[in-house]
């Protein structure tokens, strides 16, 4: 499949989307400018612009585009303003955000170095500048100011870690698959799911936002 082949289902996609979610033209337009296809393994080109989940290898995924859209909706970035990336994975979402906010402005950290070696060279291959580091994300940074936003591709366990979150600036917002528990379904049985919700940072604490059910790997 050429170029052009992709480009075409990249718009079909796009216009889907549009159809089907109620994602802002800035970051369908960002969907849009980014090959999806470069992003997922050669054996799964063929299904590269279908909305789904692929897997990349050591038990992650590529989100499906729906989902990057929504979050990265609810991120509610400008250009320049900085971005913390948990969870690199192929890289496909970090490029997708540095459409909006443009160059050296967002920073990922991906705790799979195999992972985080590869997505760093295609983002700087396909001429994104992203910043990618290999740990836990728990500490990446550490040496960086805060971030006008911050996302999470992995669902936190209970709370997104506070050591995250603190790296927020007042007023930015954090969005994260949350794993919860503790509903009571068939038969009294206790259960659990993940939850997709959007913190506002305060200087007194943390608005929460809860943005409907989601599946994502667990954080490691």
């Amino acid at each position: 499949m050429g170029d052009a082949d992709y480009a075409a289902r990249r718009r079909q996609l796009v216009d889907g989307l549009r159809r089907r979610t109620d994602a802002s033209e800035r970051t369908l337009s960002a969907i849009a400018a980014v090959p999806r296809h470069e992003f997922v393994p050669a054996d799964r080109r063929s299904h590269a612009y279908e909305d789904r989940p692929l897997p990349i290898g050591h038990g992650q995924t590529i989100s499906a585009p729906h989902m990057v859209a929504i979050m990265t909706d609810l991120l509610d970035v400008s250009p320049g303003d900085r971005v913390f990336e948990v969870g690199t994975g192929c890289g496909y979402h970090a490029a997708v955000v540095a459409e909006i906010v443009g160059g050296e402005a967002v920073y990922s950290a991906e705790y799979v170095s195999e992972l985080a070696d590869a997505a760093r060279d295609r983002l700087a291959r396909l001429g994104y500048d992203v910043t990618v580091r290999a740990g836990d994300a728990r500490t990446a940074f550490e040496d960086r100011p805060p971030f006008d936003a911050t996302y999470l591709t992995c669902a936190a366990d209970g709370a997104v870690p506070a050591t995250i979150v603190d790296r927020t600036c007042v007023g930015g917002h954090v969005v994260a698959p949350v794993e919860t528990s503790g509903s009571v379904g068939a038969g009294g049985r206790s259960e659990s799911g993940q939850r997709l919700v959007r913190l506002t940072v305060r200087a007194d604490g943390v608005d929460r936002e809860d943005h409907g059910a989601v599946r994502f790997v667990p954080m490691r």
